[in-house]
């Protein structure tokens, strides 16, 4: 293409694309506001095969590189890319690691095996040692920008800080079979590299740190372990959402809205039947 091309030009090789892109978006926020199961597996299938096998398109720590050099690609020949990065921002600052929850390929596919591993193979980490284990993806973040701005290589931790690649079926022998031990690993504790290792989880749970997007509590939240028990993330302690650890997989949204399991509401409805006893 050149300087002279017309936007008709430019839009109509990446028009499928983007059409693509924008009916994954929207599955996604839609499957977010309604708070549905369905609709939040039917999102991470398609982040599967859509943004995984299909695009092989991720957020990658080469693109926390390319905003930290200004390395941009070329705008109008890299809209679908313009329109998956301002989302991932904005939705982040809007309403948190909405992509690590829903999004992202690799996240997505751990969620899909979590669902479908029996609960009796589960380890559940102390508490304690979840909350400090959290802290290494920012290690691994201050590693690998470290080492890039010492040697500006971007394939090293591309390839041996994230498993995104899989999704583009390339890879060493050394590398399958650290991704293998790492997915095998995942069965006995879930989530395990988006909870402790990934440094893009580290950026985004940066920048959702820094934003006002709040998760509704009821005030019995402050002695009810429920919503603590049962968060998969790590990201609930007493009555603190902690922003930088919530990716918005809704389990808690739907079990204080649930008036059967939640004390609030059975707490609400005493109140009603001594208020009508009375």
């Amino acid at each position: 293409m050149g300087a002279g091309d017309t936007w008709g030009e430019i839009l109509a090789p990446q028009a499928l694309d983007l059409a693509l892109l924008t009916a994954f978006i929207a599955l996604t926020l839609v499957s977010f506001f309604r708070k549905s199961v369905r609709l939040k597996y039917a999102a991470l299938v398609a982040a599967v095969g859509y943004m995984g096998f299909m695009k092989s398109s991720l957020v990658s720590i080469s693109d926390v590189f390319r905003f930290a050099d200004l390395s941009l690609p070329p705008f109008k020949y890299s809209l679908a890319w313009y329109v998956f990065s301002v989302f991932v921002v904005v939705s982040t600052v809007l309403w948190g690691r909405l992509y690590c929850g829903r999004v992202c390929a690799f996240g997505a596919l751990t969620q899909l095996i979590d669902a479908i591993v029996p609960a009796k193979l589960r380890v559940e980490l102390p508490r304690r040692f979840e909350q400090r284990a959290a802290w290494a993806k920012y290690v691994v973040l201050a590693a690998v920008l470290v080492y890039f701005a010492a040697t500006r290589d971007v394939a090293l931790p591309v390839r041996y800080a994230e498993p995104f690649w899989m999704f583009g079926l390339f890879g060493t022998t050394a590398m399958w079979a650290g991704l293998a031990a790492l997915l095998v690993a995942t069965v006995f504790v879930r989530n395990l590299y988006c909870r402790f290792l990934c440094p893009v989880g580290a950026t985004l749970g940066i920048l959702s740190g820094l934003t006002i997007f709040r998760i509704k509590r009821w005030s019995e939240c402050r002695t009810c372990k429920i919503c603590e028990k049962t968060c998969e993330w790590g990201a609930i302690r007493g009555p603190e959402i902690v922003k930088r650890e919530c990716v918005r997989c809704d389990d808690c949204e739907r079990l204080y809205l649930d008036q059967q399991k939640c004390p609030h509401w059975i707490v609400l409805r005493r109140k009603g039947k001594m208020f009508v006893s009375a």
